[in-house]
């Protein structure tokens, strides 16, 4: 590995921690829509797999550390998985201690990193061996994943009901799209239905505006005021192992190594029970939601990594939630990456190490820095400066030009299709994971039932 390539790695490194420090503060900016589409499209260009792979993993890291500010200056979520940490986070706002929120958030976030990395290598070491095994039942260990997931949701009857007509879309577009020949018999389109149900909810909001009654009805004539906490300032570079009691440490380590363990199963799922079941044992107020948001951080960001790597090093099929969401451009941007080869194939073992810890190194370095040292100045500049329309209308304008790619305007309907009924399904209450399972698992699915 050349000087060259490792400077690419670090400059892409750079480039996502800087881009996504800013996106990751921007309330409902969830990472499947914001990290995937970016992702893809270096993937596409050509970037060499290794600086993507460093990309992406600064990219989530990044992401998910800035989430500590919307979340203790505003109360506001900025992606799903953060939404758990906003009843604790406000708790410590009310108390004028949103600084010490940001400032627990973001040490949470480094230590769950700390440990989920080796743990992951180690883990992708292990499961290595049945590789073959695995992938061999891909369409049943997708579907298998997908019940699995629906009977972990909240609504668990909904999201099984869900499955196969999910299904059905999918592979029906499919196989319409090779009858009238809009798409060769040997192409599958794949990425842009992939696209269509991460904005799902965003197609459905937009089509939704076109019927005047419910247009009016959201409409408002005053603005919405969003109050501040003040903030005090840490003289130096913050340490995230002083921020954090020993307590904190234990819990938020503990978490991290239990939420890379259990890397097929819902982050969101996992978070709410470990961090609830953690905060529960202490009962002061303040120390409580404390103890809440460091560990319940540590399990987050623990599960991101695992979820990326241990599917990427040691099977090369998505299959985690985190895998077949912000992650599946990794494993499937045809006609670069296909589940026959993917950086699982491209990349060894050291190659996967070195574009993880640079990766990981900048974006905590910088973000965390940022983070604690500047988040009250970050949030000003989010809510006045960057509308978040402007934001969605970006990556959807990106999903548009994917599908036309992918099999014409044909596809763009159909992409707007999937979108619709995806957004549909997910405001109902069925989660992305069963939706991107019955994405994958469609053909062995529609195979079995004719």
């Amino acid at each position: 590995m050349g000087i060259i390539l490792i400077s690419q790695m670090f400059i892409a490194a750079l480039a996502a921690t800087f881009i996504y420090t800013i996106v990751g503060a921007i309330p409902g900016a969830d990472e499947t829509a914001t990290v995937a589409p970016v992702t893809l499209v270096l993937i596409l260009a050509g970037v060499e797999p290794i600086v993507v792979l460093s990309f992406f993993i600064a990219a989530i890291i990044a992401c998910k550390l800035i989430d500590a500010v919307p979340i203790s200056v505003a109360g506001i979520p900025a992606g799903v998985m953060s939404t758990p940490l906003v009843e604790h986070a406000l708790i410590l706002k009310a108390k004028g201690l949103a600084d010490l929120s940001i400032r627990k958030i973001a040490a949470g976030a480094i230590l769950g990193t700390i440990v989920s990395i080796p743990v992951s290598l180690l883990l992708a070491s292990v499961i290595a061996p049945y590789a073959e095994t695995v992938k061999a039942y891909g369409g049943l260990v997708f579907f298998v994943g997908g019940v699995l997931l629906a009977l972990m949701s909240k609504h668990k009857i909904l999201s099984l009901a869900a499955f196969l007509p999910m299904a059905i879309l999918i592979q029906g577009l499919r196989h319409l799209y090779w009858g009238v020949g809009a798409v060769s018999q040997d192409k599958t389109v794949f990425i842009s239905f992939f696209l269509g149900i991460t904005i799902g909810p965003a197609i459905l909001s937009l089509f939704e505006l076109l019927n005047k009654e419910k247009r009016l009805s959201l409409m408002t004539h005053d603005l919405e005021t969003i109050t501040l906490a003040s903030d005090s300032h840490i003289k130096g570079f913050p340490n995230p192992f002083k921020i954090l009691t020993k307590k904190e440490t234990f819990y938020g380590s503990l978490a991290s190594l239990v939420g890379s363990m259990a890397f097929m199963l819902s982050p969101v799922g996992l978070t709410i029970f470990l961090g609830e079941f953690v905060a529960a044992r202490e009962k002061d107020p303040i120390k409580k939601a404390s103890l809440a948001v460091s560990t319940m951080e540590a399990l987050a960001q623990g599960t991101y990594i695992s979820g990326t790597l241990i599917p990427l090093i040691a099977l090369g099929i998505p299959l985690s939630p985190m895998a077949i969401g912000p992650a599946n451009p990794l494993f499937n941007a045809p006609p670069v990456f296909t589940l026959d080869n993917n950086l699982h194939h491209i990349l060894s073992t050291s190659d996967f190490v070195i574009a993880t810890l640079i990766g990981a190194f900048v974006a905590c370095m910088l973000t965390f820095y940022i983070a604690v040292k500047y988040s009250k100045q970050i949030s000003i500049f989010v809510f006045k400066k960057i509308p978040h329309e402007a934001f969605i209308g970006l990556f959807i304008s990106l999903v548009i030009l994917l599908a036309y790619m992918d099999g014409g305007f044909i596809n763009v309907a159909g992409v707007t299709v999937v979108g619709l009924f995806a957004g549909l399904l997910h405001r109902m209450g069925v989660n992305y994971g069963v939706l991107f399972m019955a994405l994958y698992s469609a053909p062995w699915l529609i195979g079995k039932i004719l």
